[in-house]
C-alpha cells in the first residue's frame, strides 16, 4: 500500500472541478478517494488533472477497483502512466491487473524501464499469493554493517521506501538472514554488527507461493507489522505489510458473504448488470433444480395435505427454523475456516459442538412449539408430530450447516461457495419429509 500523506483538500465539495490553487487544500488520500468516487467520470478527470501526480496516485490507489478502472481508462495515457509510475509497485500492479490487455500494454510501454520491469515481475505472481500482494519497496541491509552504518543508510533510502517498520538483513548471496526493527537499531550499541543482533532470532518468512489468507493469518498470529516474502532459495523478494492484511481480510470476508448465497465474489454495487447476471444466474438455476427436490417431497404427500390442511400451515415453520439453525452453524464454521489454518481434526470436533448446540436449542424450541400447537388446536398427536419434525430438522440443520463448509474444503472448493443453497435444500426437503411423513402416519392411525 502507498504511504498515507495528505493531498489537496476541496473546501467546497459541491464545486469539485473549480480548483485554482491546489496548495490551499489538505486532505487524506482515503478521503479524497471517497470524494472522487462521488463525482461523474468527467469531473473525476478534471479533478485528477489539477492534482500533483504523486497526490493523484495516492488517491487513485485508495479508490474502489471498479471506479479507478473506469477513471484510469478515461485519463490521457501519458498522465495515467505518470500516475501509475508514482504508485508503490504493489498498488500499480493491482491497478494494471484490473485493466484489459491492450490498455495495460499501452500504459506499461509509457513507464520508465525500471518501473516497467518491476511491475512486470510482480504481475507474474498469482494475485492470491504472498507474491501477488507483497511490496518490493523495502529496506535491505547487508548483515555485515554496523548499527550506525545501518541508520545512515536508512536515512538515505527511507524517502523512497514503504514505511520502514523493519530492515531486512541479507548475506552476500542476497539470502534473508534476519529482521531488525527500528527500535533494535536505535538501541544497538555503537559499532555492533547487524548480524549479531539476529544471531539467536527465530526468523519467520513465507514463500512467494503461499496463499494470501495464510499470510494474513500468520501476521495476525505473530502480531507482526510486516512479513518477509522469499523465493525457494530464501532470497528476499518483498514484504506483506499489515495494511495489506487488513485489505485481504476485508476482501475475503466480503467474498465469503457473497459466495455463500451464490453471488460473484468480486461483485460490487457498481458492477455491470450483465457481469452480475453471469455470476449469479448459474447458481439460481442450481437453486431452482434443488428446490425441485423439496417440491417433489411435498408432492409425494399431496394427499396428506389435502386431508389435513393444517400441515401446510406448519410446513414453513419447520423449514425456516431448521434453516436458521443451519445458517448460524454455517456462519460460525466459515468464519473459523477463514481465520485459522485448516485443521481437519479440530474442524470436525467443531461440527460435533454445533450438533450439541443444535440439540439443546431444538429441545427448548420444540417444547415451546409443542405447547403452542396443542394449545391452539387441542390435538396432542398433531402437536407431537410438529415437535418431533421440528426437533429432527433443526438437528439436521445444525449438522448440515457445520459440515457443508468442511466437505467443500475437503473437495478443494471455497468453503463458502453457494453453501447457503445446499443448506436450504437439505433443511427444506428433510423438514417436509418429517412433517408430512409423520402426518401421514398420524392420519392412518386415527
Amino acid at each position: 500500500m502507498s504511504d498515507k500523506h495528505t493531498i489537496p483538500h476541496l473546501h467546497h465539495p459541491e464545486d469539485a472541478t473549480d480548483l485554482h490553487d491546489v496548495q490551499d487544500y489538505d486532505q487524506h488520500p482515503a478521503d479524497a478517494a471517497e470524494h472522487i468516487e462521488g463525482l461523474d467520470v468527467d469531473e473525476q478527470v478534471k479533478f485528477i488533472k489539477q492534482l500533483p501526480v504523486r497526490d493523484a496516485a495516492q488517491s487513485i490507489a485508495e479508490m474502489d477497483a471498479h471506479d479507478r478502472k473506469i477513471l484510469i481508462k478515461n485519463l490521457p495515457p501519458g498522465l495515467a502512466a505518470r500516475i501509475v509510475g508514482e504508485m508503490s509497485p504493489d498498488d500499480a500492479t493491482d491497478l494494471l491487473g484490473e485493466l484489459d490487455e491492450p490498455h495495460r500494454k499501452k500504459l506499461l510501454g509509457k513507464l520508465e524501464a525500471e518501473d516497467r520491469a518491476e511491475i512486470k515481475t510482480l504481475m507474474t505472481f498469482d494475485p492470491d499469493t504472498a507474491g501477488g500482494v507483497m511490496n518490493t519497496e523495502v529496506v535491505v541491509l547487508p548483515q555485515r554493517l554496523t548499527a550506525d552504518e545501518a541508520i545512515g543508510k536508512l536515512r538515505e533510502e527511507v524517502e523512497d521506501k514503504e514505511i520502514p517498520y523493519y530492515a531486512y538483513l541479507v548475506d552476500d548471496r542476497e539470502r534473508l538472514t534476519g529482521v531488525v526493527s527500528l527500535r533494535d537499531l536505535l538501541l544497538a550499541r555503537r559499532g555492533r554488527q547487524l548480524k549479531e543482533l539476529v544471531k539467536t532470532q527465530n526468523l519467520i518468512s513465507v514463500g512467494y507461493n503461499i496463499d494470501k489468507e495464510e499470510v494474513a493469518r500468520l501476521i495476525t498470529h505473530y502480531n507482526f507489522l510486516a512479513l518477509p516474502v522469499v523465493d525457494f532459495g530464501n532470497r528476499l523478494l518483498g514484504v506483506v505489510t499489515v495494511d495489506d492484511v487488513i485489505d485481504i481480510i476485508h476482501d475475503e470476508a466480503s467474498e465469503d458473504m457473497q459466495t455463500m448465497v451464490g453471488a460473484g465474489a468480486d461483485e460490487t454495487t457498481d458492477s455491470p448488470v450483465f457481469f452480475s447476471v453471469k455470476k449469479r444466474l448459474p447458481w439460481l438455476i442450481v437453486n431452482m433444480l434443488f428446490s425441485g427436490v423439496s417440491a417433489w417431497v411435498v408432492h409425494l404427500f399431496e394427499g396428506n395435505i389435502a386431508e389435513m390442511a393444517v400441515l401446510a400451515v406448519l410446513m414453513p415453520m419447520v423449514a425456516n427454523q431448521a434453516g436458521n439453525t443451519g445458517q448460524q452453524a454455517l456462519a460460525v464454521m466459515i468464519r473459523q475456516l477463514a481465520l485459522e489454518k485448516f485443521d481437519r481434526k479440530r474442524s470436525w470436533v467443531a461440527v460435533f459442538r454445533e450438533i450439541k448446540i443444535g440439540m439443546l436449542n431444538s429441545l427448548i424450541v420444540t417444547t415451546f412449539v409443542l405447547l403452542a400447537v396443542f394449545g391452539l388446536t387441542g390435538n396432542g398427536t398433531l402437536a407431537g408430530v410438529m415437535g418431533v419434525s421440528l426437533a429432527f430438522d433443526m438437528l439436521i440443520g445444525a449438522l448440515a450447516g457445520a459440515s457443508i463448509p468442511l466437505l467443500l474444503k475437503e473437495l478443494g472448493r471455497d468453503p463458502a461457495q453457494a453453501s447457503s443453497i445446499f443448506l436450504t435444500t437439505i433443511t427444506d426437503s428433510m423438514g417436509f419429509l418429517f412433517l408430512l411423513g409423520l402426518g401421514g402416519i398420524m392420519l392412518i392411525t386415527q
